[in-house]
């Protein structure tokens, strides 16, 4: 059985699928993984590093070798063209932003499996790529926010006088939100953080910051699989009116919001950005999907009405080496229940997790938002 893993630097991308401690392991199991030349390079990781983990390095011709094909981002349909009927693709497919290559999938016959879909159970956390890519995310805003904000975020006492400590609001609680909220703590700022689910106010208390608790009727905010769920177009009015004084009291806003396969909602108006202190700076981590700012401009660093808004995409690649490695982590162990015991893969249909991220299999697609995306389309 072949694993392939291709380049994707030349798209912007500075993670890699595999990383050479991962693929040892994988190796170790008589399975050959080829990976194409400099895949790993942004990330930290030379060919050679590679070599002595066993991997066979390639120059892009594996695409249609490969049982299975392990990606960071969607491929092309060039690339989707090369592969084998029956092979298996897994990766962060991002199948709202692209619709049009769900029937690529099909018509190749792939069966294109999309991390992002993974279900929120217990025995696929180690498979989480939503939540390590996240907790990245969480970290590195914080990092962004500390070098814009013209304040440091602990408080000082020198012979100069004492230096107050920035306060930072977070907006959204989950695993982004609630890494950025440590982080603001460990470097000593004072921390609000609100979410629309009440629920998770003791896991924001638990890392240090307090719960900013507004008069909303959110009962139904989360769903099952526990996401935020929308709110309706007057709820989040009054959410953005309720919000407004804790943005403007704050020097750093951290805002994670984001609805699954939604854009993303705005809660901070333009009239609240020019009410906040001069200097502040929003960092938008929503920004991939439209941002939560309406100001925001997704893929920038802007400066508006005297605030730094950072609307910097992808954020998790901006710290490639540990990104790539729990992302590796990640598939690795989707691996585990790919591939059997005679070292064959297998599309078990019956497996909960197999059957969440599976977006096409057998010339068709099969997952029931996928096929609504194909209806919208």
């Amino acid at each position: 059985m072949k694993i392939f893993v291709p380049n994707q630097s030349g798209s912007g991308e500075t993670r890699v699928a595999l990383v050479p401690a991962t693929a040892k392991k994988i190796v170790a199991a008589s399975v050959e993984i080829a990976i194409e030349s400099l895949a790993g390079e942004c990330s930290g990781h030379g060919d050679s590093e590679y070599r002595a983990a066993g991997v066979v390095i390639c120059d892009g011709e594996g695409w249609g070798e490969a049982d299975i094909v392990l990606v960071v981002k969607p491929p092309s349909p060039e690339q989707i063209a090369q592969m084998r009927n029956g092979a298996i693709l897994a990766g962060m497919l991002s199948p709202e932003r692209n619709p049009s290559l769900l029937e690529a999938y099909a018509r190749q016959g792939i069966s294109a499996m999309a991390m992002e879909y993974l279900p929120r159970i217990t025995r696929a956390q180690a498979m989480d790529t939503l939540s390590s890519q996240s907790n990245l995310a969480g970290y590195k805003a914080v990092i962004l926010a500390a070098e814009k904000c013209p304040k440091i975020f602990p408080m000082l006492m020198t012979a100069a006088g004492t230096l107050q400590p920035a306060k930072v609001f977070v907006i959204g609680a989950g695993v982004a939100g609630l890494q950025a909220i440590a982080t603001a703590r460990r470097l000593g700022a004072i921390v609000t953080a609100y979410d629309v689910r009440p629920a998770v106010k003791e896991q924001v208390q638990s890392v240090g910051a307090k719960f900013l608790e507004l008069p909303l009727e959110t009962a139904g905010a989360q769903d099952a699989g526990g996401y935020a769920k929308e709110l309706t177009p007057e709820q989040q009015q009054k959410q953005r009116e309720m919000m407004a004084q804790a943005l403007i009291d704050s020097d750093v806003v951290i805002t994670t919001a984001a609805i699954p396969g939604r854009p993303a909602p705005k809660l901070i108006p333009e009239e609240v950005v020019v009410r906040m202190l001069p200097g502040a700076v929003i960092v938008d981590l929503a920004a991939d999907t439209g941002g939560n700012c309406e100001l925001t401009e997704p893929g920038k660093v802007v400066f508006k009405e005297g605030v730094t808004i950072i609307g910097t995409i992808n954020i998790p690649a901006t710290v490639p080496y540990h990104a790539s490695q729990v992302y590796a982590n990640n598939l690795a162990n989707l691996l585990k229940l790919i591939i059997t015991k005679e070292g064959t893969p297998k599309v078990d249909t019956a497996d909960e997790i197999i059957a969440g991220v599976l977006l096409t299999h057998g010339g068709q697609v099969v997952h029931p938002r996928a096929k609504e995306l194909l209806t919208h389309a």
